[in-house]
């Protein structure tokens, strides 16, 4: 079960203490290393009778100064595997799929795909198979009224968030302020440019977004709420740089 963040902090708080504590341990024992060489080198030089068993405590200090050297690097090596644990996976939020990843039968998507009008727009698509020789996606549209099939490119298709960015532990898993993005305009199925206006404050709030108008005057609507799972990283279409789908004022 992967850990919270809490307690991964907790962990790793007490490692830390644990290296702060084995840091002094080593301090100590090179003092008292030093010393036995010191004491040892003047021996060599005056009395050979004490230099073997001389040799033999400055070895095993040498020894137990290596253990507490080895027992911290151990401490470190456990707090980034307690990091690496940590670390966001992969759909949650922002954080976008890895490059190989083949999204499940069922899973919903944002679909690049042409309408009646030959126009490509992105459309929430629900995933009816992958085809691995081609490398396509066979993909069906959600809209109840239009339930198009469509094969396309996997270029053509961004797997949706599977998870929520809790942004009390996770907030770099959240699109920051001011970020232009794609998202679903409420009560349809498309996704349009929007710029993130508001980030929630809990895992189960939603963005609020300004999604581009050129009926306003700034080029921008009012900011209306979005869940995290139709909120993804913006993507322009051949139609032009300043569209996702195009913008509302041509829907």
């Amino acid at each position: 079960m992967p850990l919270t963040a809490e307690s991964a902090a907790q962990q790793i708080q007490d490692r830390l203490k644990d290296i702060q504590q084995q840091i002094h341990i080593v301090d100590e024992e090179r003092r008292r290393a030093e010393n036995s060489i010191s004491t040892l080198v003047r021996s060599l030089q005056t009395n050979n009778a004490k230099v073997k068993p001389l040799l033999k405590a400055s070895m095993l200090e040498t020894s137990q100064e290596e253990a507490t050297i080895r027992a911290a690097l151990a401490k470190i090596h456990e707090i980034r595997s307690i990091r690496n644990e940590r670390r966001i996976q992969a759909l949650c939020g922002a954080i976008p799929a890895e490059g190989n990843y083949v999204a499940k039968v069922g899973d919903n998507v944002a679909a690049l795909a042409k309408g009646i009008d030959e126009e490509e727009n992105w459309i929430l698509a629900e995933v009816v198979q992958f085809l691995h020789r081609q490398n396509k996606y066979d993909v069906i549209d959600i809209d109840e009224e239009q339930k198009d099939r469509h094969v396309l490119s996997k270029r053509k298709v961004i797997p949706l968030p599977l998870m929520r960015a809790n942004p009390e532990t996770d907030g770099h898993a959240l699109f920051p302020k001011d970020t232009v993005v794609m998202a679903l305009y409420p009560q349809t199925t498309c996704f349009y440019k929007a710029i993130v206006h508001r980030l929630p404050a809990t895992a189960t709030e939603e963005y609020d977004v300004l999604f581009e108008d050129s009926s306003y005057m700034n080029g921008y609507a009012e900011p209306l709420p979005v869940a995290q799972r139709y909120v993804i990283a913006y993507r322009p279409t051949k139609k032009g740089a300043g569209s996702g789908s195009g913008n509302l004022s041509s829907a």
